[in-house]
């Protein structure tokens, strides 16, 4: 417990940071061949991820092997905030873990701003801690950008991708009331979205029919030893409080 405080702490960035990073460049645009594209199926509606692995190979290439192994299908978004991102990667509809490979090294540094609209991984205090977890942000969060390599509190979170398709789905989701479950004191969707599955665009006949179904997915056989990080308590400290790997 005193870890996830921790954690939640070392990670709420000052607004005044904001003020100090320089303007970081938008996301790549759209539409080129070379970036992969995965469509998200959840019981609120699809929406579209365009991947960019030339500024983040290691996250994109982590993200889709989560993909391709069917972990995404049957977890849910676990993590609402309004005005600020949805989060989930992690949880199944129990709200129980699902067990991840090994963590990932930050990218944050790789030039792209957390705008509206783009995709980057969740982690704890440690930069290097992202695994399967990752958030849409729904305004322009710069002050979640990469400023030095001094700490976690500085380092950021990696952008990897954006919403090409479907960002009316994810406001959507965003626009849900929440309420407290399972191990979380607030921010959890009610009803609860779930992705029922999620795939890369070109795959989708690289397995048989059924195997996109929850009932199939096959999570990653791998260590899970990172502590829960307690989410915000109140609606007033949801801006203040980072994405985190719960």
């Amino acid at each position: 417990m005193f870890k996830a405080v921790l954690a939640s702490v070392l990670l709420a960035l000052p607004l005044g940071a904001l003020a100090q990073q320089p303007a970081k460049p938008t996301a790549p645009a759209t539409g080129a061949a070379e970036h992969p594209r995965v469509v998200m199926h959840t019981t609120q509606g699809d929406f579209t991820l365009e991947l960019y692995p030339e500024k983040a190979p290691k996250s994109v290439a982590n993200f889709l092997q989560y993909v391709r192994d069917g972990f995404y299908d049957g977890t849910v978004f676990h993590r609402v905030v309004d005005g600020y991102l949805v989060q989930g990667g992690l949880y199944g509809r129990d709200l129980t873990q699902r067990r991840t490979r090994a963590a990932i090294p930050s990218e944050a540094d790789n030039g792209l701003s957390n705008l509206r609209g783009t995709v980057a991984v969740a982690r704890g205090a440690d930069a290097n801690s992202g695994t399967s977890q990752f958030f849409v942000n729904l305004v322009d969060n710069r002050r979640l950008d990469y400023v030095s390599n001094q700490s976690g509190l500085t380092w950021g979170f990696a952008v990897f991708g954006k919403i090409v398709s479907g960002m009316d789905v994810v406001d959507k989701i965003a626009a849900l009331p929440t309420r407290a479950q399972g191990p979380f004191v607030g921010d959890v969707p009610n009803p609860l979205v779930i992705i029922d599955s999620a795939n890369v665009v070109g795959e989708e006949k690289a397995a048989p029919a059924h195997a996109s179904s929850a009932a199939a997915a096959t999570p990653a056989a791998t260590r899970s030893n990172a502590a829960p990080a307690k989410p915000a308590t109140k609606k007033a400290d949801k801006k203040a409080a980072t994405p985190k790997a719960a």
